[in-house]
């Protein structure tokens, strides 16, 4: 088939799904769980040769990271699959409803998408969380995993689609189009009445291209360059442990550090101590004139190293003069995904809530708990840095719109 016929075929497959009671929908996640944990060493060894060829084609460590599964991570995705099944299904929840003076009664409900398109890069993790919440919202799915994952994905989906026959729904509701390459990615953007909504999930290149040229509404995830700031009055005993998971527990995702501000009174007592903790973690820092002489072996930071994603472990250092200056830089260089304070002082970090324009802002937090998962979700489909319909980590609630139900009995309108 095509890669239209085979969305056309998600498109028919999704009405049974759309209307699937909750406990057949659970069920298939049940499944799904337990397939994963049964099929862990073939999906390993896919996951194997999808490594090599990475390391072949000089992929970045941190992308790999991102395409290795292991088997504590499959145990997790398998976890995470059945969390979602403890979740309320946000299908059918009422949303809000009145009487009018006429008689008329209307309330707003949860309802599927429909069919629901993401395209996304080696990061096969993915196609089961957003199999997964998709499931459990009703929806048929048709995906485009990138070829540096395509052995992985094509054994991941294949369990999906098992799980999905097992328990009477048709397979065809997830689709993947990864054999047509990029024409693949273009028909999921040019499919506007066979996909419903498409989520994109990747590099900042990846997604623009995505928003530029879709005719499919989009869902805008965002790349994340993440600030700590570290305010006069901040702990500094927490501050160190804070910064170091933030950059370090996993340097390859989205919501870890990138820069980091600290002001200028607490900079001598801060850098030296933490410059430490992060060479032994081999953090190379690219700092400004104040933080490098704070900062042995630091590496000077150009104005591109404000605007830069590491993904890697890497970091950039300023010393600012005050909360001010910390909300200007923010302001300039952020891409609206996750910003955190540690301060003591609860105007400063009241301030910071307030002004800084971004989907998660933290006080004396690490920028790590910025996740679907963390946040009692179950999983994510991403985290949404725009402004319309969903902002932040993505749920379950957001793979669903909502409709309008009328009752009446008799009423015209005069």
């Amino acid at each position: 088939m095509s890669a239209v016929e085979l969305i056309q075929s998600a498109k028919n497959a999704s009405g049974l799904l759309n209307r699937a009671s909750t406990s057949q929908k659970n069920a298939v996640l049940a499944t799904l769980a337990n397939l994963l944990e049964a099929n862990a060493s073939e999906i390993i060894d896919a996951n194997a040769t999808d490594l090599a060829n990475g390391v072949q084609n000089g992929m970045a460590v941190g992308l790999q990271d991102r395409l290795r599964l292991t088997q504590e991570r499959i145990a997790a995705l398998g976890r995470a699959v059945l969390d979602i099944i403890a979740l309320p299904d946000p299908v059918g929840g009422v949303v809000s409803g009145k009487t009018l003076a006429n008689g008329l009664k209307i309330s707003q409900v949860r309802v599927p998408f429909g069919v629901i398109g993401m395209i996304y890069e080696a990061r096969p993790n993915v196609t089961i969380d957003i199999s997964a919440l998709a499931i459990k919202s009703g929806n048929a799915l048709v995906l485009r995993g990138g070829s540096a994952a395509e052995n992985t994905n094509r054994v991941l989906i294949g369990l999906v689609k098992s799980a999905l026959e097992q328990h009477g729904f048709s397979p065809d509701a997830i689709q993947t189009v990864d054999a047509f390459g990029r024409d693949g990615a273009k028909a999921i953007m040019t499919a506007r009445g066979l996909v419903d909504v498409l989520i994109p999930r990747g590099s900042a290149n990846l997604i623009q291209t995505v928003v530029q040229e879709s005719k499919v509404p989009v869902i805008e995830t965002g790349d994340g360059v993440v600030h700590i700031y570290v305010d006069e009055s901040a702990d500094l005993e927490k501050a160190v442990p804070i910064i170091l998971n933030s950059k370090i527990q996993r340097p390859s995702v989205c919501n870890s550090l990138e820069t980091l501000l600290v002001n200028q009174k607490v900079a001598s007592k801060l850098l030296p101590k933490l410059a430490k903790g992060l060479a032994e973690a081999d953090v190379t820092v690219h700092a400004d004139a104040e933080a490098k002489v704070l900062m042995p072996g630091a590496e000077p930071a150009t104005e591109e190293d404000w605007k830069t994603e590491y993904l890697a472990l890497e970091l950039a250092v300023r010393v600012v003069a005050d909360l001010d200056q910390a909300l200007e830089h923010i302001a300039k260089y952020s891409t609206r995904h996750t910003e955190s304070i540690l301060t003591e002082d609860i105007r400063s970090a009241e301030r910071f809530l307030s002004e800084v324009d971004s989907a998660v802002v933290m006080v004396n937090s690490s920028t790590r708990f910025t996740d679907g998962g963390e946040f009692g979700f179950g999983a994510e489909v991403g985290i949404s840095t725009q402004k319309l319909h969903a902002r932040g980590p993505m749920g379950l609630e957001v793979l669903t719109s909502t409709k309008w139900l009328v009752r009446g009995d008799g009423q015209v309108r005069s």
